[in-house]
């Protein structure tokens, strides 16, 4: 290499040192270590000397070796920081000593070592961390929110309850009906009355029924009474929500005081050590969201092949593109020789093709004739322009005065806003929705079920299943993209033969929407008005909503995409020079029309 020019791959001796390195004494030692930026290229260009099979060796004497030696000791402190902070972490979020990490998956330390720091969370429940994310974990989020109800002892409403029926003219074992007295039940509804009877033998069963009429406990108590006590994980309840897995297993503890059977909850935003505690005490019936059940199963807590009965609530949410493949994973490990039973209010006829592919000649049972909805509900819709919607709620919430109001918006930062406006205008107003932690949602739930709340804003998070007693009014803000999330959303109201009021305010471009509603629900909605409200005029910034509620996205400042030669159609003559028309039709003839038949390649095909 010729003396004037210097290799910048490794210091050379003598040669001054960059600004982000140590300088050297007389000796060549370093004084102090090197920074970061300078250790980090070191690292990287020894990695490719290593790849490239150079070696490790210096070649530039002392001054090479002092910065492999100064490397080596910032790499040393840099790990040492790392385990140091690892350890801290570690500290924070258990208590106990580390465990050797063992190799055999499934084992009984398999994972525990990661679960101390924080395991994953449910891939279908987007809301929590799951235990692994920064910072300290929420207390909150492990402490369910207690089930607070009231028990309706008179004034039976035919349309919900089968009067002439006792729980004891079901079928059910003794220690069952013991349950059931101790928390006070007395008649069955309608659907409890049929789908009863015919789960106890054992049979698939397909059960729809109107929201609010009591579905939990129609699938709970058959598992109640055709469970054996001491076997466990022989039972398998599947739902969407965290929120509604553990009201389904409040539900069941609720009336399993005389069987001898314990429940598990478990689900996505809960510490899997708390669960995987629960799931050691060898419950008989697990309750679950899909995503937190197939990690459990894959950590080896508890095995599918043990499940004897598997039940699907709100079947209609759960054979969603968001599901639909965790739910088929479950079911094929199930065992075939399982009782299977789904249950919604809401059932399409795609829906029940596809849960027919999963059961063994099941009996459908549809206790919702007539109307989907309650007939307790009185429905009602306010036509209002876009940009009033906010002005109109809270006109709304101001001269009705509703006990306990849920509004119910598509999007999440939709319930924020709709938070935020409501605040301004002193109404006291509180948020849920997917994006909170569980610790959050927690606190939400339960001061909503001890009646501390006045306006709760959530998403569709709390459209299924959830049972809140004293919900007085739904307010649909936005219209839902599925006409079947209606009947769920106002389905919060008006539930075990109580009364009930939904409201929902309407754009003018959503018409259409309103109809298919009624179509659905079978039942027309009549329009609700407020003159004294007045309008204000449409805002310069304004843009127009899709019917569903989604902004159309305008990008401005880009050209617009060329189309190719068959997309683009005839030829304007007009908008074209004469250079141009000579260059593009040399004849001088200018065609009017596309041809009739054009030449275009085709692939053949393998096997054709």
């Amino acid at each position: 290499m010729p003396e004037d020019v210097q290799d910048v791959t490794e210091p050379s001796e003598g040669a001054a040192q960059p600004d982000n390195t140590t300088e050297s004494n007389a000796q060549g030692e370093p004084q102090g270590e090197p920074g970061e930026g300078g250790a980090k290229k070191k690292r990287r260009r020894r990695r490719r000397r290593r790849k490239t099979g150079e070696g490790g060796e210096q070649a530039n004497g002392q001054a090479g070796e002092a910065a492999a030696e100064t490397t080596s000791e910032a790499d040393a402190s840099e790990r040492s920081t790392e385990g140091r902070a690892s350890d801290e972490d570690a500290g924070e979020r258990s208590d106990a000593p580390r465990k050797k990490r063992s190799r055999r998956r499934g084992g009984d330390d398999a994972g525990r070592d990661r679960d101390a720091r924080g395991g994953r969370g449910d891939r279908n429940d987007r809301g929590g961390r799951g235990g692994r994310g920064r910072g300290p974990r929420d207390e909150q989020a492990e402490i369910e929110p207690d089930r607070q109800r009231t028990v309706k002892t008179d004034n039976f409403a035919a349309e919900s309850f089968a009067i002439d029926k006792t729980f004891a003219d079901l079928g059910l074992k003794p220690e069952v009906i013991e349950g059931i007295d101790k928390a006070g039940f007395k008649h069955p509804t309608h659907i409890q009355a049929q789908l009863v009877p015919i789960a106890i033998t054992g049979k698939d069963i397909l059960g729809q029924a109107k929201t609010g009429t009591g579905k939990t406990l129609a699938f709970g108590l058959p598992l109640l009474h055709q469970c054996e006590v001491g076997a466990p994980y022989q039972a398998l309840i599947l739902c969407p929500t965290r929120e509604l897995a553990v009201q389904i297993r409040q539900d069941i503890d609720e009336v399993a005081s005389g069987s001898g059977l314990s429940t598990c909850a478990i689900y996505g935003g809960q510490s899997i050590n708390t669960q995987a505690e629960r799931l050691a005490q060898k419950p008989e019936i697990i309750v679950g969201t899909p995503g937190r059940v197939m990690d459990m199963a894959g950590r080896g807590y508890f095995s599918f092949s043990q499940i004897r009965f598997a039940v699907l609530d709100e079947v209609d949410r759960m054979f969603d593109f968001g599901f639909r493949d965790d739910i088929k994973k479950i079911l094929d490990q199930c065992p075939r020789e399982r009782q299977t039973v789904f249950v919604s209010a809401t059932m399409s006829e795609d829906v029940e093709k596809l849960a027919r592919r999963h059961m063994r000649d099941p009996e459908k049972l549809v206790v919702s004739s007539g109307s989907l909805t309650v007939d307790m509900v009185k429905q009602s819709y306010v036509t209002v322009e876009g940009w009033d919607k906010k002005r109109m709620l809270a006109h709304v919430l101001k001269n009705e005065e509703p006990a306990l109001t849920l509004i119910f918006c598509r999007m999440k930062r939709t319930v924020d806003s709709v938070v935020r406006f409501l605040d301004r205008e002193r109404i006291d107003a509180h948020a849920i929705h997917g994006d909170m932690s569980q610790g959050q949602r927690n606190r939400v739930m339960d001061r909503l079920r001890r009646g501390d709340l006045s306006v709760l804003v959530a998403s569709d998070l709390a459209s299924r299943g959830i049972d809140v007693d004293n919900i007085t009014h739904v307010i649909n803000f936005d219209l839902p993209d599925e006409p079947d999330l209606y009947v769920h959303r106002i389905g919060r109201t008006a539930r075990a033969g109580n009364e009930g009021v939904a409201w929902s305010l309407v754009t003018p471009a959503q018409g259409k929407m309103l109809t298919e509603i009624e179509h659905l629900i079978n039942a027309e909605i009549p329009a609700k008005e407020y003159p004294e409200f007045e309008p204000s005029p449409r805002p310069d910034n304004y843009r127009e909503e899709e019917p569903g509620g989604r902004r159309r996205i305008e990008i401005q400042g880009v050209e617009e995409e060329k189309k190719g030669r068959f997309e683009s159609g005839v030829p304007d003559a007009s908008e074209m020079d004469a250079e141009e028309l000579a260059k593009k039709f040399p004849g001088g003839i200018v065609p009017k029309k596309m041809p009739k038949r054009m030449i275009r390649g085709r692939v053949r095909t393998r096997g054709r």
